[in-house]
C-alpha cells in the first residue's frame, strides 16, 4: 500500500494565487481485534501493520512474553486494516481499560497502570554511547527520512546499537514508529538491553514507558521531553537525550547515570 497520494491545492504567496500538486502522507485505519473482541484503531501509513499491532499491546502491557501470543493475522479491507491477535491467556481478565487522552497520536488504553508497574523497575543496562555517536545517529535519521521530505506528515523512530542504526521506522504518529520497533524486537527476539532509540518528536511520559517497556536503556530525540517523562527517567534510570542538532552538535542530557562516555565527560556527576 503506497503511503503517499499526490492532491492538487491552490498555494497563496506574494505572487497571488497558484495551482501546484503537493504530496500528503497517506492516514489508514488499523484496527486491533483482540480475541475477537475491538480493542482499539490507530491511524497509520499501514506500513508493518503486525508489528504496530504486536507492539501496542507488548507497549500498554496486554501481552508480556512472545509464547502468549497465539497468532497475529492481518486483513487488508476498503478503507481500513484489520490485525485480529489471538492469545493464549485473556488480557482484559480483571482489568479496567482506561481511555486516557494522551498528549500524542497514540491511545493510552491503561496508562495509570502503565506509569505505576514501570516505575517500580529499574533499567541497570551498561551500554555506553559517545557524544559524537548520538549525533551521528540524528543525522542518520534525518537521511533516511524520505517520506518526512515529500509530505512532511510523519515522525521517524530507530533503533540502534552505539555505532549503527539496525531498524528505521516512520509513521504519522510517533507512538506508531516507537511501537512498530517495539513490536518487531518482541516478536524476532532481538535483544534490547544494549541498545538505543533515537527518534523525532516530543518525548513525552508515554514515548519514555514504551521505551521503558522492552528495556532499552537510552532515548535520545530531536525535540524536547516533558517534565513527566524527566521525572519517570530519572526515577527508573534511563538516559535521556533531547534536543539532538548534529548540525550544531549539541544536545540536551535529562538523565545520564554513565552511559554518555567522552573526554568531556570523566568525572562529572549528572
Amino acid at each position: 500500500m503506497e503511503s503517499i497520494r499526490e492532491f492538487e491545492v491552490t498555494e497563496y504567496g506574494p505572487e497571488g494565487l497558484r495551482k501546484r500538486t503537493v504530496s500528503a502522507i497517506r492516514e489508514v485505519p488499523l484496527t486491533i481485534v483482540l480475541n475477537g473482541a475491538e480493542l482499539v484503531t490507530l491511524l497509520c501509513t499501514a506500513r508493518y501493520p503486525e508489528y504496530l499491532a504486536v507492539g501496542f499491546l507488548k507497549s500498554d502491557a496486554l501481552i508480556s512474553r512472545k509464547d502468549q501470543l497465539r497468532s497475529v493475522e492481518i486483513k487488508r479491507e476498503p478503507g481500513r486494516i484489520v490485525a485480529r491477535v489471538a492469545t493464549t491467556h485473556d488480557p482484559l481478565a480483571h482489568r479496567t481499560i482506561e481511555r486516557t487522552v494522551t498528549s500524542g497520536c497514540g491511545k493510552g488504553t491503561n496508562f495509570g497502570r502503565n506509569v505505576e508497574t514501570i516505575s517500580r523497575r529499574r533499567i541497570d543496562a551498561d551500554l555506553r554511547v559517545a557524544p559524537e555517536q548520538i549525533l551521528a545517529h540524528a543525522r542518520e535519521l534525518m537521511r533516511r527520512s524520505t517520506l518526512y521530505d515529500e509530505t512532511r506528515g510523519c515522525h521517524n523512530s530507530s533503533l540502534c546499537t552505539s555505532k549503527e542504526m539496525l531498524y528505521f521506522r516512520e509513521d504519522i504518529g510517533r507512538h506508531n514508529a516507537i511501537d512498530m520497533i517495539v513490536g518487531q524486537c518482541f516478536y524476532e527476539d532481538v535483544p534490547t538491553q544494549d541498545k538505543m532509540v533515537v527518534s523525532t518528536g516530543r518525548v513525552a511520559s508515554e514515548i519514555l514507558l514504551k521505551v521503558a517497556r522492552i528495556g532499552v536503556p537510552v532515548l535520545a530525540s530531536t525535540a524536547v521531553a516533558t517534565s513527566l517523562s524527566v521525572e519517570l527517567a530519572r526515577q527508573i534510570g534511563i538516559t535521556l537525550v533531547g534536543r539532538v542538532n548534529d548540525r550544531a552538535g549539541t544536545f540536551w542530557i535529562y538523565n545520564d547515570l554513565g552511559r554518555i562516555v567522552g573526554d568531556r565527560f570523566e568525572g562529572k556527576t549528572a
